[in-house]
Protein backbone atom coordinates (compact mmCIF):
# COMPACT_ATOMS: atom_id res chain seq x y z
CA UNK A 1 0.00 0.00 0.00
CA UNK A 2 0.95 3.62 -0.84
CA UNK A 3 0.82 4.26 3.32
CA UNK A 4 3.98 1.68 3.26
CA UNK A 5 1.58 -1.32 5.33
CA UNK A 6 1.71 -4.88 3.50
CA UNK A 7 -1.26 -6.24 3.76
CA UNK A 8 -1.80 -10.12 3.78
CA UNK A 9 -5.03 -10.51 1.20
CA UNK A 10 -5.10 -14.48 2.63
CA UNK A 11 -4.83 -13.35 6.80
CA UNK A 12 -5.59 -9.37 6.45
CA UNK A 13 -4.41 -7.69 9.87
CA UNK A 14 -6.84 -4.72 10.69
CA UNK A 15 -3.71 -3.05 12.05
CA UNK A 16 -2.24 -2.86 8.24
CA UNK A 17 -5.49 -1.10 6.43
CA UNK A 18 -5.74 2.52 6.59
CA UNK A 19 -8.31 5.05 5.54
CA UNK A 20 -6.06 6.54 2.93
CA UNK A 21 -5.30 3.56 1.07
CA UNK A 22 -8.95 2.47 0.86
CA UNK A 23 -9.60 6.30 -0.39
CA UNK A 24 -6.99 6.10 -2.55
CA UNK A 25 -7.23 2.45 -3.81
CA UNK A 26 -11.65 3.08 -4.64
CA UNK A 27 -11.17 6.69 -6.33
CA UNK A 28 -9.13 4.31 -8.47
CA UNK A 29 -11.31 1.21 -9.03
CA UNK A 30 -13.87 1.90 -11.89
CA UNK A 31 -17.21 0.17 -11.41
CA UNK A 32 -19.07 -1.22 -14.05
CA UNK A 33 -16.04 -2.42 -16.21
CA UNK A 34 -14.73 1.56 -16.91
CA UNK A 35 -18.32 1.37 -19.24
CA UNK A 36 -19.92 4.32 -17.80
CA UNK A 37 -20.19 7.50 -19.94
CA UNK A 38 -18.57 10.87 -18.91
CA UNK A 39 -14.93 12.23 -18.71
CA UNK A 40 -13.61 10.00 -15.89
CA UNK A 41 -14.22 6.62 -14.71
CA UNK A 42 -17.44 6.33 -12.16
CA UNK A 43 -15.44 5.06 -9.23
CA UNK A 44 -16.30 2.65 -6.17
CA UNK A 45 -15.20 5.83 -3.49
CA UNK A 46 -18.01 7.68 -5.55
CA UNK A 47 -20.72 4.70 -5.76
CA UNK A 48 -19.93 4.08 -1.90
CA UNK A 49 -20.55 8.08 -1.64
CA UNK A 50 -23.53 7.20 -3.19
CA UNK A 51 -24.51 4.18 -1.08
CA UNK A 52 -24.19 6.29 2.22
CA UNK A 53 -26.54 8.88 0.51
CA UNK A 54 -29.29 6.74 0.06
CA UNK A 55 -28.79 4.64 2.95
CA UNK A 56 -29.60 8.12 4.77
CA UNK A 57 -32.38 9.05 2.94
CA UNK A 58 -34.38 5.69 3.20
CA UNK A 59 -33.84 5.31 6.75
CA UNK A 60 -32.67 6.41 9.95
CA UNK A 61 -29.14 5.04 10.08
CA UNK A 62 -27.04 5.55 13.05
CA UNK A 63 -22.88 6.76 12.59
CA UNK A 64 -21.91 3.02 12.77
CA UNK A 65 -24.35 2.23 9.86
CA UNK A 66 -23.52 4.92 7.88
CA UNK A 67 -20.07 4.14 8.04
CA UNK A 68 -20.64 0.54 7.27
CA UNK A 69 -22.13 1.77 4.31
CA UNK A 70 -19.15 3.91 3.13
CA UNK A 71 -16.74 0.83 3.47
CA UNK A 72 -19.23 -1.46 2.34
CA UNK A 73 -16.95 -1.78 -1.00
CA UNK A 74 -14.07 -1.16 0.76
CA UNK A 75 -12.48 -4.88 0.22
CA UNK A 76 -11.72 -4.26 -3.83
CA UNK A 77 -9.72 -1.69 -2.83
CA UNK A 78 -7.25 -4.04 -3.56
CA UNK A 79 -8.92 -6.89 -5.25
CA UNK A 80 -10.38 -4.69 -7.34
CA UNK A 81 -14.23 -4.14 -8.78
CA UNK A 82 -15.44 -7.09 -10.49
CA UNK A 83 -18.67 -7.43 -12.29
CA UNK A 84 -21.48 -9.99 -10.39
CA UNK A 85 -21.82 -12.16 -13.10
CA UNK A 86 -17.70 -13.26 -12.82
CA UNK A 87 -17.78 -13.37 -8.86
CA UNK A 88 -20.12 -15.74 -9.51
CA UNK A 89 -18.00 -18.04 -11.09
CA UNK A 90 -15.11 -17.68 -9.23
CA UNK A 91 -17.19 -18.70 -6.56
CA UNK A 92 -16.33 -19.60 -3.40
CA UNK A 93 -12.64 -18.67 -3.50
CA UNK A 94 -13.69 -14.74 -4.21
CA UNK A 95 -16.26 -14.57 -1.52
CA UNK A 96 -14.25 -16.18 1.59
CA UNK A 97 -11.16 -13.28 0.36
CA UNK A 98 -13.55 -10.78 0.31
CA UNK A 99 -15.19 -11.66 3.29
CA UNK A 100 -11.90 -11.44 5.42
CA UNK A 101 -11.19 -8.59 4.37
CA UNK A 102 -14.54 -6.64 4.72
CA UNK A 103 -14.21 -8.24 8.53
CA UNK A 104 -10.90 -7.07 9.22
CA UNK A 105 -11.78 -3.88 7.84
CA UNK A 106 -14.85 -3.88 10.55
CA UNK A 107 -12.53 -4.31 13.08
CA UNK A 108 -9.88 -2.01 12.33
CA UNK A 109 -12.84 0.78 12.25
CA UNK A 110 -14.50 -0.58 14.99
CA UNK A 111 -17.96 -1.31 13.30
CA UNK A 112 -20.25 -3.85 14.57
CA UNK A 113 -19.85 -6.68 11.96
CA UNK A 114 -23.29 -7.91 10.92
CA UNK A 115 -23.08 -10.10 8.22
CA UNK A 116 -27.02 -10.56 7.98
CA UNK A 117 -28.22 -8.60 10.20
CA UNK A 118 -30.26 -4.91 9.85
CA UNK A 119 -27.68 -2.87 8.96
CA UNK A 120 -26.56 -5.25 6.11
CA UNK A 121 -29.91 -5.55 4.84
CA UNK A 122 -30.33 -1.60 4.29
CA UNK A 123 -27.00 -1.51 2.83
CA UNK A 124 -28.08 -4.11 0.34
CA UNK A 125 -31.17 -2.03 -0.62
CA UNK A 126 -29.52 1.54 -1.08
CA UNK A 127 -26.68 -0.47 -3.44
CA UNK A 128 -29.35 -1.84 -5.29
CA UNK A 129 -30.76 1.23 -5.56
CA UNK A 130 -27.32 2.92 -6.92
CA UNK A 131 -26.98 0.52 -9.08
CA UNK A 132 -29.97 1.06 -10.94
CA UNK A 133 -29.40 5.16 -10.66
CA UNK A 134 -25.89 4.29 -12.46
CA UNK A 135 -26.94 1.71 -14.79
CA UNK A 136 -29.55 4.23 -16.37
CA UNK A 137 -27.39 7.83 -15.89
CA UNK A 138 -23.68 6.66 -16.70
CA UNK A 139 -23.79 2.61 -18.17
CA UNK A 140 -26.26 2.86 -20.76
CA UNK A 141 -29.49 0.88 -19.63
CA UNK A 142 -33.12 1.49 -20.66
CA UNK A 143 -35.08 2.54 -17.05
CA UNK A 144 -36.96 -0.53 -18.03
CA UNK A 145 -34.11 -2.62 -18.29
CA UNK A 146 -32.60 -1.46 -14.96
CA UNK A 147 -35.66 -2.04 -13.43
CA UNK A 148 -35.56 -6.02 -15.03
CA UNK A 149 -32.30 -6.41 -12.78
CA UNK A 150 -32.23 -4.01 -10.11
CA UNK A 151 -36.29 -3.31 -9.21
CA UNK A 152 -37.48 0.36 -9.06
CA UNK A 153 -35.74 2.67 -6.58
CA UNK A 154 -37.75 4.63 -4.35
CA UNK A 155 -35.48 7.26 -4.21
CA UNK A 156 -35.34 9.43 -7.28
CA UNK A 157 -32.27 9.97 -9.28
CA UNK A 158 -32.51 14.11 -9.40
CA UNK A 159 -32.37 13.57 -5.38
CA UNK A 160 -29.04 11.91 -6.09
CA UNK A 161 -28.24 13.87 -8.82
CA UNK A 162 -24.91 15.02 -8.16
CA UNK A 163 -23.48 11.40 -7.45
CA UNK A 164 -24.53 10.69 -10.98
CA UNK A 165 -21.77 12.50 -13.03
CA UNK A 166 -18.30 10.76 -12.76
CA UNK A 167 -15.85 12.58 -10.47
CA UNK A 168 -12.40 13.42 -11.16
CA UNK A 169 -10.26 10.92 -9.06
CA UNK A 170 -8.94 12.85 -6.81
CA UNK A 171 -12.35 14.59 -5.86
CA UNK A 172 -13.87 11.04 -5.56
CA UNK A 173 -10.88 10.35 -3.08
CA UNK A 174 -11.38 13.99 -1.09
CA UNK A 175 -14.66 13.48 -0.97
CA UNK A 176 -14.32 9.75 0.17
CA UNK A 177 -12.07 10.98 3.11
CA UNK A 178 -13.93 13.99 4.13
CA UNK A 179 -17.17 11.64 4.52
CA UNK A 180 -15.39 9.54 6.54
CA UNK A 181 -13.83 11.58 8.81
CA UNK A 182 -17.55 13.35 9.91
CA UNK A 183 -18.74 9.97 10.33
CA UNK A 184 -15.80 9.00 12.28
CA UNK A 185 -16.67 11.98 14.32
CA UNK A 186 -20.20 11.23 15.05
CA UNK A 187 -19.06 8.16 16.17
CA UNK A 188 -17.16 9.66 18.54
CA UNK A 189 -19.80 11.94 20.32
CA UNK A 190 -22.41 8.95 20.16
CA UNK A 191 -20.16 6.73 21.79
Amino acid sequence: MLSGRRLNLLDPSPLDIEIRDIAHGLARVARWNGQTVGEHPYSVAQHSLLVDRILGMIAEPSPADQLAALLHDAPEYVIGDMISPFKAVIGEAYKTVEARLEHAVHLRFAIPYDSGGRCKRLIKTADTMAAYHEAVSLAGFAPEEAQRFFGAPSVSAEAVAEFLVAWPTRKAETEYLTRFADLEKRLGESA
